[in-house]
């Protein structure tokens, strides 16, 4: 029902040989720890590229390092950390590196393994058409997003933008959910065309809580800053930057924060959560349980 996968226990490892140059890669979450709609994958790429290629599986991203490019159907895009999108089923991409990059790749459903039948399909060499730098207010980057320290700041949030400010029009897209000293920035969505999958950053402030709870979809963690404690089937982890931690469909988790400092990770979701009725907090129903108890208690009036 969950997966830790300590950063120490990740090896980047050479792959694609017949389709790339300077990729390594670590598959990290699959058919081999039983998900079902959750494929995560660390990727580097150093002074190479990935040709051109399809997938038969929704995919997302997220740039941890480094300016790679991306090439996204007729688009040439340059990243940066805090780079991050959607890749439709189907679309044509492929990547190029100067120098060193690296990225987490998500992908629902979970990519095939060894012994199946092909769900990634090359179909010309890499492109080397000049890039330029991700604009997130040019409306035919609808597949990318561009994640910066201040999107998780809910006090400059709360003022309002200026007309000319580098990011994207004011409204959803710039929006950060905060609850009980937790914030939550959707990175990766419907507002991409992401239709099988959801990722966003979570911060977390100092002794901040998620009680116990599961739901309807899997979930990843990499976890960045900070340490939090997590309780996934009874049993407790302390997670550190640069773990992975999954919790599968009706795994009940809790996280806690308790060393006094704030925590930030990347998570995703598939499939993607409906829209009302997904998560079930335990202490609501615990709460329900005892007020049936007590209006059992009460005597009927005449």
């Amino acid at each position: 029902m969950h997966v830790l996968i300590r950063r120490e226990d990740i090896e980047l490892e050479r792959a694609l040989p017949e389709h790339s140059a300077g990729l390594r890669r670590a598959v990290l979450l699959g058919g081999h720890n039983e998900t079902t709609h959750t494929g995560l994958t660390m990727v580097e790429l150093a002074d190479g590229y990935v040709d051109c290629h399809v997938h038969s599986y929704e995919g997302s991203f997220y740039v941890f390092e480094g300016e790679p490019t991306l090439y996204l159907e007729d688009a040439a895009v340059r990243l940066k950390p805090g780079a991050c999108g959607a890749i439709p089923v189907g679309t044509q991409h492929a990547w190029r590196a100067d120098a060193r990059a690296r990225w987490i790749e998500m992908a629902s459903p979970r990519p095939r393994g060894p012994g199946e039948p092909p769900d990634t399909f090359f179909v010309g060499p890499a492109p080397d058409t000049e890039p330029v730098p991700l604009d997130v207010r040019d409306p035919r980057n609808r597949n990318l997003f561009l994640l910066s320290p201040s999107d998780m700041d809910i006090d400059r949030l709360k003022r309002g933008a200026s007309v000319d400010a580098p990011t994207v029009s004011a409204s959803m897209a710039t929006a950060a959910l905060a609850y009980s000293g937790i914030t939550v920035k959707m990175l990766v969505d419907k507002r991409l065309d992401a239709q099988l999958q959801t990722m966003f950053m979570v911060g977390y402030q100092p002794g901040a809580v998620a009680h116990p709870h599961d739901h309807p979809f899997e979930e990843s963690y990499v976890m960045l800053e900070g340490e939090v404690d997590v309780v996934a089937d009874g049993t407790r982890y302390a997670l550190r930057p640069g773990d992975v931690f999954w919790t599968g469909v009706g795994c009940i988790h809790a996280f806690y924060e308790t060393q006094g400092n704030k925590v930030l990770w990347l998570e995703t979701s598939a499939p993607g959560p409906p829209d009302r009725h997904s998560y079930r907090f335990a202490r609501d129903w615990e709460y329900l349980e005892a007020r049936l108890e007590q209006e059992a208690a009460v005597p009927a009036s005449d």
